[in-house]
């Protein structure tokens, strides 16, 4: 029986269906599956979907870019480059805990083509590795203000491609430069994939109208 990630877990389901859809949504490096539970009410969602939203929390692990300080994180950070140098085995391991995840929402009734899988920042690095390499057809992929760290690594899954991907970027983002959410929009236009890419004037967070964005895309992606 696998150890699952600890993680805060939002039902949304005005019409009191059995829940038939799933998001797993990773917060950011140094914050908690807390970060984004208040943005589900805001998200608009269609009155007779069936959501449930599970924000995992990182495991406490030493960040080599913040001197080694402990702290939530779903992998290190060796070194804060524009490319950015990271422990690619830790970000294997994190996506292989929310493998666990998808399972356990498939094993409660919900199919693989209604789970999306979500990330902000450092989570949306372990989103792209999870989504892309994912052996079954999932209903969406969602990266925020994120980079995608394991292109060389990922065993990029024919299941998935034509799999919806949603990238957004704030154009005043110090933390995660726009250039590297250009990248990703770029390298995955280039495989093929159907990539939906939009950005904000906004720094390293999320805004109303993005959240707005983020529930239309969700209400087609997961109708």
């Amino acid at each position: 029986m696998s150890n699952y990630l600890d993680a805060v877990i939002v039902e949304h389901n005005p019409s009191q269906k059995k829940i038939d859809r799933a998001v797993i949504w990773l917060h950011g490096l140094g914050a908690s599956g807390h970060d984004f539970e208040p943005v589900v009410p805001q998200l608009g969602l269609a009155d007779d979907m069936a959501v449930r939203f599970i924000f995992p929390h990182a495991p406490n692990r030493p960040v080599t870019v913040n001197g080694g300080m402990v702290m939530p994180a779903w992998y290190d950070i060796l070194e804060m480059s524009l490319e950015r140098k990271v422990d690619i085995a830790q970000i294997e391991e994190s996506s292989q805990q929310i493998h666990d995840l998808i399972a356990r929402e498939i094993e409660r009734g919900v199919k693989p083509e209604h789970i999306v899988i979500a990330g902000f920042s450092q989570g949306g690095a372990v989103a792209y590795h999870v989504a892309l390499g994912y052996p079954q057809r999932l209903a969406g992929l969602m990266a925020l203000s994120t980079y995608l760290a394991t292109n060389d690594n990922i065993d990029y899954s024919e299941a998935n491609k034509d799999m919806p991907i949603l990238i957004e970027h704030g154009t005043h983002d110090p933390v995660v430069p726009v250039v590297l959410g250009e990248k990703a929009q770029e390298l995955l236009s280039a495989k093929g994939y159907s990539v939906v890419y939009h950005t904000y004037p906004m720094a390293h967070q999320v805004c109303m109208p993005q959240i707005q964005n983020i529930g239309k895309w969700m209400n087609k992606v997961l109708a």
